[in-house]
């Protein structure tokens, strides 16, 4: 448990959580939605700091992050709680944990975090980033904005030692959070739908606030792409793609974008899995708007998983699921026609 650094004091030992953009008023003996930060005596305290509940070591590729460092291999972090309740989240086990509980007491959330967590200090998960020969650090699995003070001080450390950081993230992150994670290299976002219906009665939160964290990202010029997970009947409607592909197009068409198959999870049981024919469509959709750069993921085996060259088609980089079979990018250019990739590579 670690005292926050993003918050302000209130009156009557309340306080007000400056993480992410519900923004929320914490009374005292409370948490706030993400059920991981609490009120105690009229401080905020982080109570998965230095707790994380998976670790894992993952390609970069499954971020995912197909013009970030690819081929590279990233030490996976995540932790309980969460600032959204999307109803077809595929790693609530973690993420609505401990909610339920959270709402009668934070000592009741502190309590059942340190039971479920194991510790991993910042200076231990730098150590075991190193030593099992990861190249970066994701923080990832559930929101990491919820807990950047973890986040931040485990970036901090991996780059005096050479390595690099991402964010995977549903983009609820302030300007207050994206100010103080001044480590983190490269974000994925997930861009869930593009109606406010979409994120209000499936998300729990507000679509303009994801759009301002996108541009806002982009603006400080670092590396980004974006997710979005195909819903069959819920966001898989021609307008509502072309809408999405359109306002990445507006930042740039460079940035990439995944386009994800659902799979029936958590309380979405009743959807069926999104047929590829919904992901073709959506990777029309985005080739008419101009985008570069499209992914088909979810589906093993797609060509549509590889990078070609936007001016002249070369296969650039060939890819098995989240394995890179083949690697053709020359110093960021394509070794047909010199086309300039956009990535770090």
């Amino acid at each position: 448990m670690e005292e926050a650094k993003l918050y302000k004091k209130l009156e009557n030992n309340a306080v007000r959580c400056t993480a992410c953009k519900h923004y929320c008023i914490i009374p005292e003996g409370k948490t706030g939605i993400c059920s991981i930060r609490g009120n105690e005596n009229g401080k905020l305290y982080l109570y998965t700091y230095a707790t994380p509940a998976a670790i894992a070591i993952d390609p970069i590729e499954k971020k995912p992050l197909f013009h970030y460092k690819p081929g590279t291999k990233v030490f996976s972090i995540g932790t309980f709680g969460c600032n959204f309740r999307c109803s077809f989240c595929q790693n609530w086990d973690l993420s609505q944990f401990p909610k339920a509980e959270a709402k009668r007491t934070a000592e009741r959330a502190k309590v059942l975090i340190k039971r479920n967590s194991t510790k991993l200090s910042p200076e231990e998960a730098v150590e075991k980033a190193i030593l099992y020969g990861c190249q970066g650090i994701a923080y990832t699995y559930n929101e990491p904005v919820i807990w950047s003070e973890y986040a931040e001080s485990i970036a901090e450390k991996a780059k005096k030692q050479g390595l690099f950081n991402v964010f995977v993230s549903s983009g609820y992150e302030t300007e207050e959070a994206l100010d103080f994670l001044k480590h983190i290299d490269a974000y994925n976002i997930d861009l869930k739908g593009f109606t406010e219906r979409f994120y209000k009665e499936i998300c729990g939160t507000k679509l303009e606030n994801v759009l301002d964290t996108i541009k806002s990202i982009y603006k400080r010029k670092k590396w980004i792409e974006i997710t979005t997970l195909i819903i069959p009947e819920e966001n898989d409607g021609e307008e509502e793609l072309r809408n999405i592909a359109r306002f990445i197009k507006e930042l740039s068409p460079k940035i990439p974008w995944h386009i994800s198959a659902f799979h029936p999870d958590y309380k979405m049981l009743n959807k069926p899995r999104t047929p590829l024919s919904s992901l073709e469509k959506a990777y029309r959709i985005g080739k008419e708007e101009g985008l570069e750069y499209i992914y088909i993921g979810n589906v093993i085996g797609n060509e549509k998983e590889n990078t070609y060259c936007p001016k002249c088609n070369t296969l650039l980089i060939r890819r098995y699921g989240f394995e890179v079979l083949e690697n053709n990018i020359i110093a960021g250019h394509c070794p047909k026609c010199s086309y300039e990739i956009a990535g770090i590579f």
